[in-house]
């Protein structure tokens, strides 16, 4: 059994998800819980710290695709923070970077969904 767990953080106007463990086809559907959870208490922007995502598998990216497009439809999106080299490969070569933004640090992520709001 794969270990994985989400922490969920109200940092105004956005919400965290701090994902820990492996990512995959077997907890996949824990992350896809949360992310329609959030978008039914009406959380639309939300920031996804990597720091101790230890895999993802294509499955596990299939999740953000999934729930992005409804997200960004309710003026919300997923910035991501905080990841591995080995994360961020696995991000890069599927092109993620040119679909979602990817900060070293969450603090930075979540200023980018506050700095949205004055523009």
């Amino acid at each position: 059994m794969s270990d994985f767990a989400i922490k969920v953080r109200n940092e105004e106007p956005v919400r965290v998800l701090e994902l820990k463990g492996y990512l995959d086809a077997h907890t996949a559907p824990k992350l896809e819980e949360t992310f329609q959870d959030l978008i039914d208490k009406g959380s639309h922007n939300i920031v996804v710290n990597c720091r101790d995502l230890s895999y993802i598998s294509s499955a596990g990216l299939g999740v953000f695709m999934a729930f992005v497009e409804d997200l960004r439809e309710k003026q919300g999106d997923i910035k991501f923070s905080n990841m591995s080299e080995k994360v961020f490969n696995v991000f890069d070569l599927l092109g993620f970077p040119l679909l979602y933004e990817i900060f070293k640090d969450e603090q930075a992520a979540i200023e980018k969904f506050s700095n949205k709001e004055t523009e």
